[in-house]
């Protein structure tokens, strides 16, 4: 017995019914798989963003320059919070790739924390978006020392 059927993508079901992109079509198809559902770049650097800050070790997204102009930022009304700074993401139809610059904390292991971070950018991004991440680049720019100084709040001077 033969079958004419056709499938659409590798190894998938014969089914004409079924787009490798879009999910089943039709009236008989589930309603959660009618449709395409689009994630924005920013939706992903924002994840990962914070999946990386929650974990202990990390001071600091971004390098150097990216910190100070996002300092800077952060003071202007309306100029963000800067969950993104120091993320970079590709996004694709099904997969996602994630570039991160960190800062970590003096004494801690890097190879742990970097370990960590990247399970946790992996697990956030995939439970939130059902996006496959290949893969978390981290880059360390940088370690902060205990007795290296905070930025000054706004408004101090150097002199009272």
């Amino acid at each position: 017995m033969t079958d004419n059927s056709t499938s659409v993508g590798k190894g998938s079901p014969p089914d004409g019914d079924t787009s490798a992109l879009q999910g089943r079509t039709g009236a008989g198809a589930p309603a959660e798989t009618r449709g395409k559902t689009t994630i924005a770049d920013g939706v992903v650097a924002k994840i990962a963003g914070m999946a990386a800050r929650e974990i202990p070790g990390i001071h600091n997204l971004g390098a150097g320059m990216a910190r100070a102009i996002g300092a800077v930022r952060e003071r202007v009304p309306g100029g963000g919070g800067g969950v993104t700074r120091g993320v970079k993401v590709e996004v694709g139809e099904r997969q996602a790739a994630v570039d991160l610059d960190v800062v970590v904390e003096y004494g801690v292991s890097i190879v742990d924390v970097a370990g960590d971070v990247r399970s946790n950018v992996i697990s956030a991004v995939e439970r939130m978006t059902g996006l496959e991440v290949v893969e978390v680049n981290i880059a360390v720019d940088d370690v902060h020392l205990p007795d290296e100084e905070e930025e000054s709040e706004p408004g101090e001077g150097r002199v009272r």
